[in-house]
């Protein structure tokens, strides 16, 4: 008879301190850019600042999804058919670890979240609403693409985005209350209770300071990119 037990879960650093940062600096920037843009009027200034940090902070997620910790790499999370499929059936292969970070169900939801705000912050670039608010690169655009992403931007892509946020928040609920897993309070501490052997997401002095020299190269591109509208 085999009385060996399973080993106790122990805590992991999934998310590094930079993936956390921008989660919740996106979240805010998100929430503030959608809320300036009903308000209108002065307001649409503190939507175009809005803009261009998601703007950095997309750039800076693209390069950490290369260099970041672990679980913030795109590698550990892209949805492959055989990976999906997987997950599915419930048989990982050895090394797989499913319930560390994104899982390739949730992973689709955060990677068209990233592609749509990626279609709004260029869209928004280009827009002009011919009242008082012109992106700083329409000036490189004709009159026909400037109003039709003018029509995305403020129309369905609008649309869509809310629906996606609104599907990633309903997932959270759902394993909040479903599944009895909290995945709010991992991306704020860091850590998730794991079996033993779970790969850990490096999160010390050099990967943060690694971060933070990417985060001022993303933000200065940024500020050249929108300088380039006079």
């Amino acid at each position: 008879m085999n009385s060996s037990k399973p080993h106790a879960a122990v805590p992991v650093r999934v998310w590094d301190l930079p993936t956390r940062i921008f989660h919740w600096l996106l979240a805010a920037c998100v929430i503030g850019s959608a809320v300036s843009a009903q308000l209108g009027g002065n307001a649409m200034v503190w939507h175009f600042r809005l803009g261009y940090t998601i703007c950095t902070l997309l750039v800076f997620r693209l390069l950490w999804g290369l260099v970041g910790g672990h679980w913030s790499r795109f590698a550990s999370f892209v949805p492959t058919p055989g990976r999906f499929r997987r997950y599915l059936r419930g048989q990982p292969l050895p090394g797989e670890y499913f319930d560390a970070g994104h899982n390739p169900l949730g992973s689709l939801s955060v990677l068209a979240l990233i592609g749509f705000l990626a279609v709004q912050v260029a869209t928004g670039l280009v827009a002009d609403d011919e009242i008082a608010n012109v992106g700083p690169l329409n000036r490189f655009v004709s009159g026909a693409t400037a109003a039709a992403a003018t029509w995305w931007h403020a129309g369905w892509g609008k649309g869509i985005l809310i629906a996606l946020v609104l599907l990633h928040v309903g997932a959270i609920l759902y394993y909040r209350f479903g599944r009895s897993t909290n995945l709010v309070w991992p991306m704020l501490s860091g850590d998730k209770a794991l079996a033993p052997g779970t790969p850990a997401s490096a999160d010390g002095a050099a990967s943060r300071a690694l971060a933070l020299v990417l985060l001022a190269a993303c933000a200065a591109a940024t500020g050249w990119l929108v300088g380039l509208g006079g």
